[in-house]
């Protein structure tokens, strides 16, 4: 998968193979060209990447930071405190005493600044970072187009668990590269370590892409991961009901794994509309447009789980879970400076599904700081709200829109790619829905 996000005078270059798990990224065409073992698709996104910059760009008396947060605005943004009033995240609770891990690879130099630039802007307590290389700290090449693309999921996975768990600590765990074998690695490291009771992960591939051997390594850390009683994320991808094909030059309809995975909860994307400045909530449809859409699908390798009878209608597990805002236009503001310290204070809208994994990771850091204890494995509790009556009170059911997408393979040609509609209650676009924080809290135990 790659990352999501609105930029200037950088264009976003993912990697991609049946070796290597890649960051949610901007819509691409597969790049024809091939070298064993990793991929580099080619940028062919339908829009021009739109810079949005420092703070203060708004008119002053305005109200607004930033220009894009202004009525009419080409893009939309929020803050963090737009999207913390507008999904009702209790203020009193601040992630204290938790820590939330994050898998990410090859590193960002500039992290740190990063978020400090974010907490200056927007008024959030110094994050307590914490950063490992559990196999080595490899060398950042700021030329590697790949590795640059990764300190900006760095960066929205880390700022935007912050921002809704500012008090929480957070252990970035840095795969040596996006190979699968070092994204396990890390994955392992963080659970046998038991860093935190909170694990995200923004990245994913087809699920056909994956060695079987590193399937069942994987899932083995999961079964660990729930017996150590830590709450599994991970996004659901940018490209709908499609995934790029394991050579990287055209795609196929599949859904993402690790989301796939029945013992870890699958993130998807919504476009939100709030009121602004004051982030009061209005409306959701499923994300799908020209910048994106929600991951979402039947696995061939998991057998629908039994927290699924009764809801979906496939004999295979459903994805995604739940969702979270990641329209790139109604995007979050985050601070990136790609890995370059001159950079630093700049900002830029970020979307797509790795919004929602780091933000649902941090929500429930806020379950186990209130409850006083780890929610753990989590698709159980939330399902069975689902069939109860609750449901509808602890979610925003989203009813509108698909995950049907029209993409370019490496020759520029269309594949068209048939995905599944938004309905009332579950469904394979935004799963059970977004959280009304507040509320959901209540019932997580």
């Amino acid at each position: 998968m790659r990352l999501r996000h609105v930029m200037a005078a950088l264009t976003p270059v993912g990697a991609a193979s049946a070796l290597a798990v890649l960051p949610l990224g901007t819509s691409v065409a597969p790049s024809a060209a091939a070298v064993a073992g990793h991929m580099t698709p080619a940028v062919a996104a339908p829009h021009a990447y739109a810079y949005v910059g420092k703070a203060g760009s708004a008119p002053a008396g305005s109200g607004f930071l930033f220009s894009c947060q202004e009525p009419g605005a080409a893009l939309n943004c929020y803050t963090p405190q737009e999207l913390a009033t507008a999904y009702n995240i209790p203020a009193s609770l601040t992630g204290a005493g938790q820590t939330i891990v994050i898998v990410d690879a090859f590193g960002d130099p500039t992290i740190a600044q990063d978020v400090a630039a974010e907490d200056s802007v927007f008024g959030l307590p110094a994050a307590n970072l914490n950063v490992i290389y559990p196999d080595g700290q490899p060398a950042f090449d700021p030329t590697n187009a790949d590795e640059v693309n990764w300190t900006g999921e760095i960066a929205l996975d880390v700022e935007s668990a912050h921002a809704i768990a500012p008090a929480a600590k957070i252990d970035l765990v840095i795969a040596k590269s996006d190979a699968d074998a070092d994204i396990t690695s890390a994955i392992r490291y963080s659970v046998t370590h038991h860093l935190g009771n909170v694990l995200s992960q923004s990245f994913g591939e087809a699920e056909s892409c994956e060695a079987k051997s590193i399937v069942n390594q994987d899932h083995a850390m999961y079964l660990a991961a729930a017996a150590l009683r830590m709450t599994v994320f991970a996004s659901s991808g940018d490209d709908g009901a499609a995934q790029p094909n394991c050579d990287n030059t055209s795609y196929l309809q599949s859904a993402g794994i690790p989301a796939s995975d029945p013992l870890v909860t699958g993130v998807g994307a919504t476009s939100l509309t709030a009121a602004q400045p004051a982030g009061t909530y209005e409306s959701e449809t499923a994300w799908n447009d020209e910048y994106g859409s929600s991951g979402g699908g039947y696995s061939t390798l998991f057998k629908r789980p039994a927290f699924q009878n009764g809801i979906a209608a496939s004999a295979y597990r459903g994805v995604p879970d739940v969702a979270y805002s990641g329209d790139v236009n109604n995007g979050l503001l985050v601070a990136w400076s790609g890995g370059d310290p001159t950079q630093v204070g700049t900002f830029y809208l970020f979307g797509g599904t790795s919004a929602g994994s780091p933000q649902w990771a941090a929500i429930t850091a806020l379950a186990d700081q209130k409850d006083g204890h780890p929610v753990g494995y989590l698709n159980d509790e939330l399902y069975s709200l689902a069939h109860g009556s609750q449901y509808n009170y602890v979610f925003h059911d989203i009813t509108s829109g698909d995950n049907t997408v029209s993409l370019a393979d490496s020759n520029g040609n269309p594949v068209n790619i048939t995905g599944f509609a938004a309905v009332k209650g579950w469904d394979p676009v935004t799963g059970l829905g977004t959280p009304n924080v507040a509320h959901l809290l209540q019932y997580l135990k």
